[in-house]
């Protein structure tokens, strides 16, 4: 007897499991909120970080809030001999890049893969978002435009920034949406996909 309707209706049941790419920018602080939020939701969160962000907010207090050991080394094997980067993208729901700095934004774009979070980017086959945050002339300039077009263009969906005072002083549009509406928007994502599963596995 076939045990593929058994590990179907396994998935389907499961927490929805996502990874939150953190980069480094001033917004990285508020990666805490997301992942207590998402937590909060019954989400199973592994945070990704890349060097710069570590700059920005401690690994540990994000490691405490999600349970998990953050990540942020491709070639680390101490928990086990799978490559990171590739065994956390099986079963993945969604990565969730919060904050989205002007720089992620160009390495995703152009498929440049120098640290974990980019590589990462790569091995993913679910669900991708993007909460960006950078200075208005950052946002508004023709690169970073072309940049999230591109990456829109590969389904990628973008929680688009707001509007306010920004970390350099001035107003205007570029600081990363809120928590609550990363959050929001997250757990959306992952409820269609929960749903896909579920069909799956009925008809399995």
């Amino acid at each position: 007897m076939s045990k593929e309707p058994e590990r179907g209706a396994r998935a389907a049941g499961r927490a929805p499991r996502i990874a939150l790419g953190v980069s480094g920018g001033i917004a990285a602080y508020k990666a805490a909120e997301v992942v207590r939020g998402l937590m909060k939701a019954g989400c199973e969160v592994h945070v990704v970080m890349t060097a710069h962000a570590r700059e920005f907010i401690t690994p540990l207090t994000l490691q405490t809030l999600s349970a998990h050991k953050v990540l942020s080394d491709p070639w680390d094997l101490s928990q086990g001999a799978d490559i990171q980067h590739i065994a956390l993208a099986r079963d993945l729901d969604l990565l969730l890049v919060a904050p989205a700095t002007a720089d992620i934004l160009a390495k995703l774009a152009h498929g440049i893969a120098d640290d974990f979070l980019t590589t990462f980017y790569l091995a993913v086959t679910a669900t991708v978002a993007m909460a960006p945050a950078m200075n208005l002339w950052m946002w508004e300039h023709p690169a970073t435009r072309a940049n999230v077009e591109v990456l829109k263009g590969r389904g990628v969906r973008v929680i688009d920034p707001g509007v306010g005072e920004l970390a350099c002083g001035e107003e205007g549009i570029g600081r990363m949406a809120e928590p609550e509406a990363i959050v929001e928007a997250a757990l959306s994502l992952v409820k269609k996909k929960s749903r896909g599963r579920l069909r799956a596995a009925a008809s399995s």
